[in-house]
């Protein structure tokens, strides 16, 4: 038995897929904000200070293990619903947010292990959505794309430790933007450029010291999308620390559009 500690985005969707399929035995712990999973018959709707429910539920059903997958919003604090062992940890967890969402995580990760819950790797059932080191597109980042590239790794190997960012948009070597706390689709909609069109990258990675197991940067279609509507011409992610829905169609989308995805 396997407790699925679901947030927002389609990630989730596709690992319930897969453990449904392969008939793994699991509960879902929906930390959604439409609480997307109340029509399974295993899901269990609660807000992040419940934790004694959420512990005990997991140890209920026999779950020594966790999966964490979508994004868990950062909770109002002075209107979130706390039980007895919410009051107890909230402090941590309040503590843990002033140093960005990564450190939430964290700090759950450790109040989970404290109650001999671990956590697993949020690709374990599905393998196939994060993409290698390599160029998945017909075209390839030319000079002034692989000098756009470089600004971007640098501008977010210098962000502070427990910065919550992990996407930046350059275009001709300048920082267009960083991504914010509205995401990454609100970073694109400040890149758009009537002047500049298929110019420009946006480059995904990991958090400074992110716990790879959990929150890994997730491309999509819309991501593509996006950047299309933004005037980019690539996207480029870390070889196997990403998330990568829709591959085949986001390939597609590329090639029909001249963009490239690349892969470092």
């Amino acid at each position: 038995m396997i407790g699925l500690i679901f947030g927002d985005t389609d990630f989730p969707n596709k690992i319930i897929k897969t453990i449904k399929k392969r008939k793994i035995k699991y509960i879902i712990i929906d930390l959604s904000t439409s609480k997307k999973f109340k029509k399974d018959s295993k899901s269990y709707s609660f807000s992040i200070g419940q934790f004694g429910k959420i512990i005990n539920i997991l140890k209920e059903n026999r779950c020594k293990k966790v999966l964490f997958a979508g994004k868990v919003n950062k909770p109002n604090f002075s209107k979130l619903k706390l039980d007895i062992k919410g009051i107890y940890y909230i402090p941590r967890i309040i503590k843990a947010s002033k140093l960005g969402d990564a450190a939430i995580l964290r700090e759950i990760i450790k109040i989970l292990a404290q109650n001999q819950i671990k956590t697993e790797n949020s690709l374990k059932f599905n393998p196939e959505l994060t993409l290698k080191k390599g160029n998945y597109s017909k075209i390839k980042p030319n000079n002034t794309d692989q000098l756009d590239i470089k600004k971007a790794i640098k501008t977010l190997n210098n962000l502070k430790e427990y910065n919550y960012s992990q996407a930046v948009v350059v275009r001709n070597k300048k920082v267009i933007s960083i991504e914010g706390k509205g995401g990454t689709k609100k970073m694109l909609e400040k890149s758009k450029s009537k002047k500049f069109r298929n110019h420009g990258v946006l480059v995904k990675f990991p958090k400074k010291k992110q716990d790879l197991r959990v929150d890994l940067p997730t491309i999509g279609l819309n991501t593509l999308k996006q950047s299309k509507t933004a005037g980019l011409k690539g996207i480029v992610v870390k070889g196997k620390q990403n998330v990568f829905l829709d591959k085949d169609k986001c390939i597609s989308f590329a090639n029909k559009n001249k963009m490239f995805i690349s892969v470092k």
